[in-house]
């Protein structure tokens, strides 16, 4: 989990994709963290992609490192967590979404990564896989 989470924070910008009734939705996110032994994401209640999550909580990320030769794709299930000690640790590490997110405000989502599948990918190997 620990070398997933590395991967995604030298990437920058991740891709999520959700489901939305037979629609595949894909859209950037930048901020994942290991909190309690989990690889949390966090978005809005509010957003569409949390409606589909909440309602299909299967997952994939497709994220490039920026030689442009490596990349990482993570599958699994999301899973809505409404600790507040854990939302109050997200916006700890990541202040700069403070301006858009309140631990308390109804608002903020952190979901954690269950039954999880790290491929990391190279045009110069093969192709490995990890289980978290």
């Amino acid at each position: 989990m620990e070398e997933v989470q590395a991967y995604l924070k030298e990437c920058g910008t991740f891709y999520i994709a959700t489901v939305d009734g037979d629609q595949p939705r894909v859209r950037p996110f930048g901020v994942s963290e290991i909190i309690n032994g989990r690889l949390y994401i966090m978005t809005g209640k509010v957003k569409d992609v949390f409606k589909q999550m909440a309602k299909n909580g299967k997952f994939e990320i497709c994220a490039l490192k920026p030689s442009g030769t490596e990349w990482i794709r993570i599958s699994g299930t999301l899973v809505n967590d409404d600790d507040i000690k854990v939302k109050e640790e997200f916006l700890n590490r990541n202040p700069g979404l403070k301006s858009m997110y309140k631990a308390d405000d109804g608002n903020m989502a952190v979901l954690y990564v269950t039954e999880g599948t790290a491929r990391f990918c190279s045009f110069a190997a093969p192709e490995r896989k990890a289980t978290f």
